[in-house]
């Protein structure tokens, strides 16, 4: 895992942004609330910078996108791109992935978008991967019966190891690719920064989508 750089005062920073759900788990039940219109409710989980969920949230107005981020450090960018280019549609939670059934309530969510996940490439990390039965165990108790999984990664190992996982859980998988791009699933497709990184050294970008 790459070692993230300490911004002083993050913390407090997160914690004082209107942009940010504060006390996340008083919403559990009730998160259309929080947006100006009921509508469906779709997370990216480790969203870093914020560039894809922004994209989106300006695409798709009549969605609600809540963007998951765990460090501070990394979610002031995020927050200082949506404060410079305000969107109704888009706000953010400071939380850990495996906390988000205590926020959110049993199918509440409509989808969730993984998006280059750190890969945890050693075997004894593997249930820290986004993709390890643990936290397709959350995802399972918060998605609505027919709420999807969206997961992209140019790590051929770390999509391997998800294709297998999401299927030995009991997921169907929906959609399936080993080059974005190329393939039809690449239609309205949205570039994150670390796919346009890649993809620009000639990498194959994996994709795959399931339901439960």
């Amino acid at each position: 895992m790459m070692r993230l750089r300490h911004i002083p005062g993050s913390e407090q920073m997160v914690g004082e942004s209107p942009l940010v759900i504060h006390n996340p788990e008083a919403e559990r039940g009730r998160w259309t609330r929080i947006f100006e219109a009921a509508s469906p409710i779709r997370l990216e989980i480790g969203m870093g910078k914020g560039i894809f969920l922004h994209e989106m949230a300006r695409e798709y107005p009549g969605v609600s996108f809540i963007g998951v981020e765990r460090y501070a450090t990394v979610l002031l960018k995020a927050i200082a791109k949506l404060t410079a280019d305000p969107l109704p549609n888009l706000r953010f939670l400071c939380a850990d992935a495996k906390e988000l059934d205590k926020i959110f309530a049993p199918g509440e969510v409509d989808r969730i978008y993984l998006n280059f996940s750190d890969p945890w490439p050693k075997k004894r990390h593997a249930d820290r991967r986004l993709t390890s039965p643990e936290f397709l165990a959350v995802y399972d108790r918060i998605l609505a019966p027919s709420g999807t999984l969206e997961f992209k990664t140019d790590n051929r190992g770390l999509f391997d190891y998800s294709v297998e996982t999401v299927q030995e859980c009991g997921w169907t998988i929906t959609g399936l690719t080993y080059d974005l791009h190329r393939s039809s699933m690449g239609i309205g497709n949205v570039m994150t920064e670390y796919e346009a990184k890649f993809s620009a050294k000639g990498n194959p970008i994996c994709k795959l989508a399931a339901r439960r």
